[in-house]
């Protein structure tokens, strides 16, 4: 029995829907992440791109547990002396809740051009409603 080696010109890509409304914000960046990763395949290699495209509703009705809302923050800085800015995840959440779950998307995928490609096929939505209905895309339940 010989082992196959994916290709990424034969790489065959699916549409998954993942609702992340009343779910933990990580439990449902880390079954993006493996999605856009193409863990779940049986042909999974490293060193090929051959995740899938993830669709998350209802960003804005997921939940972070424990104290992160208050506690939990999101900094950045701007290079220059002083300009570290910083943001509660209860006004994050509020705000920009589709920018919330890029960002746990994006931690749990590698700082790689494939981490980056995967991250090109991860499209986010705040509301119940997406803009992907032509794909057919599949509902996936965790």
């Amino acid at each position: 029995m010989s082992t196959t080696m994916p290709k990424a010109s034969t790489v065959v890509r699916k549409w998954y829907i993942i609702d992340a409304a009343d779910k933990p914000l990580g439990r449902t960046a880390a079954k993006a992440a493996t999605i856009l990763r193409g863990k779940h395949k049986p042909t999974f290699a490293p060193h090929v791109d051959c995740g899938d495209h993830v669709i998350i509703i209802n960003a804005a009705k997921a939940v972070l547990t424990g104290k992160k809302l208050t506690q939990k923050k999101y900094y950045r800085h701007s290079g220059w002396i002083g300009g570290l800015k910083e943001v509660q995840y209860d006004k994050l959440m509020s705000e920009k809740p589709e920018f919330a779950m890029m960002l746990a998307v994006k931690g749990m995928v590698p700082d790689t051009t494939i981490g980056r490609a995967a991250m090109t096929r991860c499209r986010i939505f705040a509301g119940a409603d997406h803009t992907h209905a032509a794909q057919k895309p599949e509902m996936l339940e965790f």
